[in-house]
C-alpha cells in the first residue's frame, strides 16, 4: 500500500506559562497542537472553475466550509473554464455540495463571512458599504445599509469619513452576531482613510453603540470570545487590540512584523501587515488564537488568556502546499482543523492536527 505523502508538519509542543491559582504563582504547561496541510483538500472543482481572490472562509455547524470568491478573474484568463461562484460549500471531505450568489445582490470583492447561531451565514461586501445575512442554501434573509451608500459626508465612496452613530458603513471588513442577545458587531474600516470603528447594532439591525481603535488607520477584522473579549486586528501596527464589549480597552498583544516579500519578482515591499484575520479554536475556554501573519507567510498560534505566541505554521511565501500567497482569510472546525483562504494564491488549504 502506498504511503501517504506529508507535505509540511508542525509537531506538539509543550509550552512553560505562568499561572496563579488561588494567589500562589505557579507554572502550567500548556501543550500546543501541531500542524500538516493536507494536499488532497480540497477534491477538485467542477466544470473547469477558476477561482478569484479568495477573500474569507467561515465554517457552519456542521463543519461545512464556506468560501468567498471575488469575481475578479478577467475573460482571458479563463482558459476555456467558467468563474467559479462566489460561495462555494465544502462537506467536510472536501466536496463542493453547494454553491450560490446573485451577482445583482453580492458585491463582486467580498472580504468577510460569519455563521451565526441559527447557521446562517453573514456576508460582508467592503466595496458595497453593507452587511447581508443569508440562508445557509443562499436566500438574502436581512441586510443592513444600501448598495452604494456610504457613511461618508455626500453618501458617496469618496466622501468624507464620519463614524456616524448611525448603522450605515462605509468599507466593512468583518462582522460577528453574538449568540445570546443578538447583537451584531461590524468592523467597519477596511481600507485606509476610511471609518476606523467598531458598530453594534441590535438583532434588527439598529444602532446601539460604538467605539474607534485608538492607533488604528484601518479596522481589518474583528471577533468576538465566549467571554465577551473582542478582538481586533491593528493590520498594519503589528498587533491585535482587546476590548469588552463596551469598547473599554483591556490590552495589546503583538504579532512578530517583518518586510513582506512576493515570489513574483522578489523585491522586498513595506508592509502588507502581520494581523490580517483571526479566528478563536472552538474548545470549551478558547484556549488559542489563530492569527494571519502575511508579512511573514504564515499562521501564528497564540494563547488567549496571556496574549503570548505559543508556536506557528506555515512554509514560507510560494504555491506548494503549506505555504502561502497573500493568506487573507482563516477559520477553524469543531475538530481544530484550520482553514486558510489565500487572495493572491486563489486557493484554501486545510491544516489537520497531526494525532
Amino acid at each position: 500500500m502506498a504511503r501517504k505523502r506529508r507535505f509540511f508538519v508542525v509537531g506538539w509542543t509543550c509550552v512553560m506559562l505562568p499561572a496563579v491559582v488561588f494567589g500562589t504563582p505557579l507554572h502550567a504547561q500548556v501543550t500546543v497542537p501541531q500542524y500538516e496541510v493536507d494536499p488532497y483538500w480540497p477534491k477538485p472543482l467542477p466544470d473547469r472553475w477558476v477561482l478569484g481572490g479568495l477573500a474569507d472562509v467561515c465554517v457552519d455547524a456542521q463543519d461545512h466550509v464556506f468560501i468567498l470568491n471575488r469575481q475578479d478573474v478577467l475573460d482571458v484568463n479563463l482558459n476555456a473554464g467558467s468563474l467559479a461562484p462566489s460561495i462555494i460549500e465544502f462537506d467536510p471531505a472536501g466536496n463542493v455540495v453547494n454553491s450560490w450568489g446573485d451577482p445583482e445582490l453580492l458585491d463582486p470583492r467580498l472580504h468577510g463571512c460569519h455563521f451565526d447561531g441559527d447557521n446562517n451565514v453573514w456576508i460582508v461586501s467592503a466595496p458595497s458599504g453593507m452587511v447581508q445575512k443569508y440562508s445557509h442554501d443562499g436566500d438574502l434573509l436581512f441586510q443592513i445599509g444600501t448598495k452604494g451608500v456610504f457613511d461618508t459626508s455626500d453618501g458617496s465612496v469618496r466622501g468624507r469619513p464620519l463614524n456616524s452613530d448611525a448603522a450605515r458603513f462605509l468599507t466593512p471588513a468583518s462582522i460577528y452576531v453574538d449568540p445570546e442577545n443578538g447583537d451584531i458587531y461590524v468592523a467597519d474600516g477596511e481600507a485606509r482613510g476610511r471609518n476606523t470603528r467598531i458598530a453594534v447594532m441590535d438583532r434588527e439591525g439598529r444602532f446601539l453603540h460604538q467605539w474607534r481603535p485608538e492607533g488604528m488607520d484601518m479596522v481589518h477584522c474583528m471577533t468576538v470570545a465566549r467571554d465577551g473579549m473582542v478582538y481586533v486586528c491593528n493590520r498594519y501596527n503589528s498587533r491585535l487590540q482587546v476590548y469588552d464589549q463596551r469598547g473599554t480597552f483591556i490590552r495589546n498583544i503583538e504579532v512578530p512584523w517583518r518586510p513582506y516579500t512576493p515570489p513574483a519578482d522578489g523585491v522586498e515591499r513595506a508592509t502588507e501587515g502581520s494581523a490580517v484575520s483571526l479566528a478563536i479554536s472552538r474548545d470549551p475556554n478558547q484556549t488559542r488564537m489563530y492569527v494571519v501573519n502575511q508579512d511573514n507567510a504564515r499562521i501564528e498560534i497564540i494563547d488567549r488568556q496571556t496574549g503570548r505566541i505559543l508556536s506557528n505554521f506555515g512554509g514560507g511565501v510560494g504555491h506548494a502546499p503549506g505555504q502561502f500567497d497573500q493568506a487573507h482569510g482563516i477559520a477553524v472546525d469543531s475538530e481544530g482543523s484550520v482553514y486558510i483562504t489565500e487572495n493572491r494564491g486563489r486557493r484554501v488549504q486545510r491544516f489537520t492536527v497531526v494525532r
